[in-house]
């Protein structure tokens, strides 16, 4: 008899990060957060049908995990991303901007597509399964 032949699993390499943050965004968060009025795990991001050019981008404060949430960690501030938004977010970058009439979080995310004029909403084009490689 011959004997069965073992396999060794090989270490899976990591994970890109689905979205990360400049470190003004990481900065603005962690002040925002230390100033909230009770006490958050961590920034939600999130993607929802809406604006004239389709979708917008949606952050909030995050109580609690949801189970299919992604975490990711960067630069010291937790970020939650809706599951349902995932393939639209793969490779964004969160900045945060001031200008001398706004100061606003700004996504720059290869998937969009289109954007409308008054920068509200966008078009994204979910990434495939290969750009996640």
């Amino acid at each position: 008899m011959q004997a069965e032949p073992t396999l060794t699993p090989r270490p899976r390499r990591p994970r890109p990060k689905v979205v990360t943050l400049t470190d003004r965004a990481a900065d603005r968060v962690r002040d925002i957060m230390a100033k909230a009025e009770r006490p958050y795990i961590g920034l939600r991001v999130g993607v929802k049908n809406g604006g004239c050019a389709g979708q917008e981008y949606v952050l909030d404060y995050a109580e609690a995990a949801e189970p299919l949430d992604e975490v990711v960690e960067d630069r010291g501030v937790r970020i939650l991303i809706d599951p349902k938004a995932i393939l639209f977010l793969i490779g964004s970058e969160i900045d945060y901007e001031t200008t001398r009439l706004a100061s606003r979080f700004v996504f720059h995310n290869p998937n969009e597509t289109d954007a409308c004029g008054c920068g509200e909403s966008v078009t994204i084009v979910p990434a495939s399964l290969s750009d996640m490689d």
